[in-house]
């Protein structure tokens, strides 16, 4: 067997396809539910450039750390390109993008105009994979969306009010969209703590670098900036990963996507509690509508998807 051969991951999933993708989905969101009202914490203290480097930097010495002590064996030549797909997604284009969005809209507005990305997450997964949700599920989908694009439009005082920062939110949303997809497709081949972790040491020397420019123009000057940073590079950036592609794995990636429509809903209650932002009528509204859409989103799941046989000798 050489190291390009990809027999064994393709016959043999490290990530079994079973029903508790449902769970491990919703334990990675809660860990992300924090990510943007820290992020938002963060920025008032430091650049977002080392808010959104630094973190993955952080986050890659912890991967390295993992890899090295578990003596995992590297990825393939084709397993190194779609983890590149990985990297770019949710390791560099979401955490500075959110970051620079950051600077200048509240920690609720991000919040639920990413409330988008489970609608992108699963048109790339469809488009990935060929997986096909019934109607119910895409109609699901869309209302979420859309309710997404109505709270814009009405906290921003319509469309008109869209800011140059929505621009950078939907750009982090697509990139992540991309990120979620193939993770979750190589996590079924190298497990799901490996492939983010070799997504992130595949980042890391560009990170690194960028950290570095970064340092002038700012970092963290109180103990709870930098409590938010390490929850940022520690947390978001790794363990919530690792739980969250674990899920993606498991599937249908499609309906598992769905579970992040109840995000928006934590980081605006997070919001308010640790930033003192004020909810309003349109929020409270819209979470609880996306809140809706996804339980219906889940059901649809249970009732119409199967999981597939787990073959012999899987791991679990």
């Amino acid at each position: 067997m050489t190291e390009d051969s990809s027999a064994i991951p393709a016959m043999v999933p490290v990530v079994p396809r079973t029903p508790t993708g449902l769970w491990w989905g919703l334990l990675g969101v809660a860990a992300f539910s924090l990510t943007v009202p820290l992020t938002r914490l963060a920025v008032a203290e430091a650049s977002p450039l080392f808010l959104g480097a630094g973190r993955a930097v952080l986050a890659a010495v912890l991967a390295t750390a993992a890899l090295l002590l578990t003596r995992q064996r590297r990825p393939s030549r084709r397993q190194v390109a779609r983890l590149a797909a990985v990297a770019g997604g949710v390791v560099v284009g979401f955490p500075l993008l959110t970051s620079f969005a950051l600077v200048s809209v509240p920690a609720a507005h991000a919040a639920v105009v990413i409330a988008l990305l489970p609608a992108a997450t699963a048109a790339t997964v469809v488009l990935r994979t060929g997986e096909r949700p019934p109607a119910r599920f895409w109609l699901l989908a869309s209302l979420g969306a859309a309710v997404t694009v109505g709270f814009v439009a009405v906290e921003g005082g319509g469309l008109d009010g869209l800011q140059p920062a929505d621009l950078l939110l939907l750009g982090a949303v697509a990139a992540a969209a991309v990120g979620y997809a193939e993770g979750g497709l190589l996590a079924r081949e190298l497990g799901a703590w490996q492939t983010v972790s070799w997504a992130l040491v595949l980042a890391a020397p560009l990170m690194a670098v960028l950290t570095v420019v970064a340092l002038p123009g700012g970092t963290p000057s109180t103990p709870v900036g930098w409590a938010a940073f390490a929850y940022l590079g520690a947390v978001s950036m790794f363990l919530g990963f690792v739980a969250w592609y674990r899920g993606l794995a498991r599937g249908p990636m499609a309906q598992v996507s769905q579970v992040q429509l109840v995000q928006p809903v934590m980081s605006i209650a997070w919001a308010a509690l640790l930033l003192g932002e004020a909810l309003s009528w349109p929020t409270v509204l819209g979470g609880v509508l996306v809140v809706a859409c996804a339980g219906s989103a889940v059901r649809v799941r249970l009732g119409a998807a199967r999981p597939s046989p787990v073959p012999p000798g899987a791991g679990a």
